[in-house]
This record gives structure tokens, C-alpha cells and sequence, in this order.
């Protein structure tokens, strides 16, 4: 190594990085100053996605992986080294420099991380939408599911998500939506490869954008909301010119559980104005009818209700079973 005498500037070692969920070239101003200003420029990757980019804008860069050593001779002088991380980062490297500046023997270059691009909020969905498509290829059960075998796993994921929402455990809560967003990615993925009407994760994105966008016009337009009641009023009315529909029951999905359906049609007749007094009738079911119209006009989930009950009945049993 070439000695270097206290009195010359120790140089600099810039570690470039940046996203792949970002399009090559579009780096920060910060990383294009520093790229045309350095005295050498280095990339161990000689299929880096930034190197033609980079040379096309006249940034000279050499495919090679220089050890410890031999990056702190390049800073001798005073020199600037930028080096191009990789997807996995430089992590020889960077090691190699931390021991050499352990060891006391090295005057050490000054060490600069410059992210050069960075991750927009919801980036690593686009992560998840490339393994989905590499597990659809070659997964033997994956890539054998249809929208109806898949359909359980939906209703099971959507009943997990409840119950950590309701027990409170977050760490439950992140997996769980995982879970649910995993069975939206699964179903986009499979609905590409529909002979007559395919539709990909992006046409589900685009379309539930222009929803919100479209029920939201106290936000994206000039109607004004100032409490969550003006919102609904705003949502109602948007939702009914959209789906024309002939009856407020229309719309209403029969197959969910029978409190959630009861109380759902109860909101209906409600928010619509619709008068339709309840069916006369004997028996629990008529019970449980009146129970859960009763529920929703004060305000409360009748499904949420019970299931906060049975959760106290069941630990009455493990009592009484002296399990605690």
C-alpha cells in the first residue's frame, strides 16, 4: 500500500446506491454532481442496471471489485471514489474498510453513503407483484389455482384480519393484511391469463383509484364535507348514481353471516329512507332479526357484539375447566 503522509488529503469514498423498484437513470442531483465530479467511478456488476445510463450521460465507469486497500490507495491524494453498489450491496467492502480503520495503521478516506434513488411508498408492492408472478410459473400448486378454488382462502384471511383487529396484537395486524393483500395479488395474477377479459393487478389498482377519487369529491373536487356524516351523504349519493340500482337491497351480498346480512339490509332501509316495517314471525330467527336491526339502529355491529361475547363465554369455560 502506498504510504500516505499526514500532511495530504485523505480523499473520499462515496458508496452509491440505489433502488431497482426505480427506473434506471432517474438518480438524484446530489448523485449526478458527485458522479461527474469524482476521479474514478466503480461498479462490480457489469450488468448493473444504471451502467448504460451512466455512460451515456458521460460517466466513465470501471467493471471491477476493488478490495479495501485498494480503494484507499485510489483516495490518496485526495481523490474522490465513487463506487456503484450492487442489488446486494458491497458488503466486502465494506467490511475490509472497517477493519483497515480498526486497525489503526491506515489513514482512512472519509466514507459517504449516497442513496441515489429512492423508494416511493408503496414500492415493495412491486416486489410482491414479481414473486406472485414467479410462484404463478413455477409452483406446482400455485400455478394450478383458480378465482373459485381460492375463494376459502379469502373468507378465511378476511376472518384472521378481524380477529388480530380485535384482539389488538399488531404484529397479528401486519401479517394478517398481508395475508388479504396476498389473496388480491393471487386473483389479479390468475385473471391475466383469462382467454376473453383479462385484467391485471394494475387495472384492479387503476379502478379502485378512480372509485375513490370519484366518491371523494370533497377532496379531489370542489364539493365541501366537514363531518364524517357530510362524507357518507357525498358516498351514498355517488355510489347510488353509479351502480342505477332499482332497490337498496340491491347490491347486498346474502351469502355473509347472517347478523352482518341483517344488520347490513337494516342500514339499507335506513340510509334510504325506505319504510318497511320487520317481518312478524315465531321463533329464534325472528329474534335474532329484531336483535340485529336493533343493533345497527344504535350504532353497533352486532357480528363484533356477539363475537366479544362468545370470546367471554369461551374463557368462562376455560375457567370451569380450570385452565384459567
Amino acid at each position: 500500500m502506498n504510504a500516505i503522509s499526514p500532511e495530504a488529503a485523505v480523499g473520499r469514498v462515496v458508496l452509491l446506491t440505489t433502488s431497482h423498484r426505480v427506473a434506471p437513470g432517474l438518480l438524484s442531483w446530489p448523485a449526478w454532481q458527485v458522479l461527474h465530479e469524482a476521479d474514478r467511478v466503480l461498479c462490480a456488476d457489469g450488468a448493473h442496471p444504471q451502467l448504460p445510463y451512466l455512460r451515456e450521460a458521460g460517466i466513465a465507469v470501471e467493471e471491477t471489485a476493488p478490495t479495501a486497500e485498494e480503494i484507499v490507495d485510489a483516495c490518496s491524494g485526495g481523490r474522490t471514489v465513487v463506487v456503484v453498489a450492487t442489488g446486494e450491496g458491497e458488503p466486502a467492502l465494506t467490511d475490509g474498510l472497517a477493519r483497515l480503520a480498526g486497525s489503526g495503521r491506515v489513514r482512512m478516506p472519509e466514507l459517504e453513503l449516497l442513496p441515489a434513488s429512492y423508494d416511493l411508498p408503496g414500492a415493495r408492492l412491486l416486489d410482491l407483484v414479481q414473486v406472485m408472478d414467479r410462484i404463478r410459473v413455477e409452483c406446482p400448486w400455485s400455478s394450478r389455482q383458480t378465482h373459485a378454488g381460492l375463494a376459502k382462502y379469502g373468507i378465511e384471511e378476511a376472518y384472521e384480519l378481524v380477529e388480530a383487529i380485535e384482539e389488538g396484537d399488531r404484529g397479528e395486524l401486519r401479517e394478517e393484511l398481508g395475508d388479504v393483500l396476498l389473496q388480491v395479488v393471487f386473483h389479479a395474477r390468475i385473471a391475466e391469463e383469462h382467454a376473453e377479459e383479462p385484467f391485471s393487478v394494475d387495472d384492479v389498482a387503476g379502478g379502485i383509484v378512480a372509485k375513490l377519487i370519484h366518491r371523494h369529491p370533497h377532496v379531489f373536487g370542489d364539493e365541501t364535507a366537514e363531518t364524517p356524516e357530510d362524507v357518507k351523504e357525498h358516498w351514498l349519493r355517488t355510489k347510488a348514481v353509479e351502480k342505477r340500482r332499482e332497490s337498496v337491497t340491491d347490491g347486498v351480498p346474502l351469502g355473509q353471516p347472517a347478523l352482518a346480512l341483517a344488520a347490513k339490509l337494516a342500514s339499507r332501509v335506513r340510509t334510504g329512507g325506505v319504510s318497511a316495517a320487520l317481518p312478524v314471525g315465531d321463533g329464534i330467527g325472528y329474534e335474532l332479526l329484531r336483535l340485529a336491526v336493533r343493533a345497527e339502529e344504535e350504532g353497533v355491529d352486532p357480528e363484533a357484539a356477539l363475537r366479544a361475547a362468545a370470546r367471554t363465554y369461551r374463557d368462562t369455560i376455560r375457567s370451569a375447566e380450570g385452565l384459567g
